[in-house]
């Protein structure tokens, strides 16, 4: 794939759709993301930004091709996996990519569930939905902010995080993400994970999304899987670490940046801690979702 980026293309301003911010060339595309059409072979993946999507967008790009690496390295993980929501000058739109396929899709959406196309819900479509700490997803996102053209610009730690607990940023509040899907896993055909636990046990993680799509592999199939999926390997593979893709500057901050637990604790003052964790109080008091910090 392709793509021409206009010269003049630099940090539009978030736009509204429903109640949600959205990045402003998505906004543009709208009505298609709106009336897309699921269906009922269609896997879904969903998370809040920055928690995950491209790491669980490769396991199961691997494990669907019973672990043939040669096959997954065809094309790169944002082509494998289109971004649903996602369009902008010199780039053909998901919905379009997605409308032109005829076999089993999988596809990736950053929406909540209030603003996810209404057929995702009428259909027997599966959906992965990945969720991680709140404080570790302000960090990254913050760096994802500072590199990405398609965002405004962050501004000061400082005020990413204010803007964070705001839910000014693209895709709005992460409380209202992660305890809309959580809530929904009750009613759909959903698999809630957790980055945390991805990272301390990624074998059994990755059983539980076998077991979700039924599907078996033989241990030494998924081992091959589980090193190629690391986060070194994905960081080096120019088909899952958006080298390729752009509006991304990684001389700022790289696509794949450490992927770790517990990066919030070098950049959170303590005031910022303090005011953090009192937002949180606040915002998960009315749910049984918890997270690790």
């Amino acid at each position: 794939m392709s793509f021409v980026l206009p010269p003049d293309f630099n940090r539009p301003p978030l736009r509204l759709v429903g109640d949600m911010p959205i990045i402003g060339p998505f906004a543009d595309n709208w009505d298609n993301v709106e009336q897309f059409q699921a269906r009922d072979d269609d896997l879904l993946i969903s998370t809040y930004p920055k928690s995950g999507t491209t790491w669980v967008s490769k396991v199961v790009d691997l494990i669907l091709n019973k672990g043939d690496m040669e096959e997954s390295q065809k094309a790169a993980i944002f082509e494998r996996v289109p971004f649903l929501e996602c369009s902008g000058p010199g780039v053909p739109s998901a919905t379009d990519i997605l409308n032109k396929q005829d076999f089993p899709r999988v596809i990736k959406t950053h929406l909540s569930v209030e603003v996810l196309p209404r057929s995702f819900w009428s259909k027997n479509c599966k959906i992965i939905y990945v969720a991680r700490n709140a404080k570790d997803v302000a960090v990254s996102y913050y760096h994802f902010y500072r590199m990405a053209y398609g965002h405004p610009e962050p501004g000061t730690w400082d005020e990413f995080l204010n803007s964070f607990m705001d839910g000014n940023v693209a895709f709005g509040r992460w409380s209202t993400h992660v305890k809309g899907w959580w809530k929904m896993r009750q009613q759909k055909d959903i698999l809630y994970l957790f980055y945390e636990d991805m990272l301390e046990d990624p074998k059994r993680e990755m059983q539980k999304v076998l077991k979700f799509l039924g599907k078996e592999l033989p241990d030494e199939v998924q081992e091959k899987i589980l090193k190629h999926t690391t986060f070194k390997a994905m960081k080096d593979n120019p088909m899952t670490n958006y080298s390729s893709f752009p509006f991304m500057d990684h001389s700022i901050s790289p696509f794949m940046r450490k992927g770790i637990f517990g990066d919030w604790k070098t950049h959170f003052t303590v005031s910022q801690n303090e005011k953090f964790d009192e937002y949180y109080r606040q915002e998960m008091a009315d749910t049984d979702l918890t997270f690790r910090m």
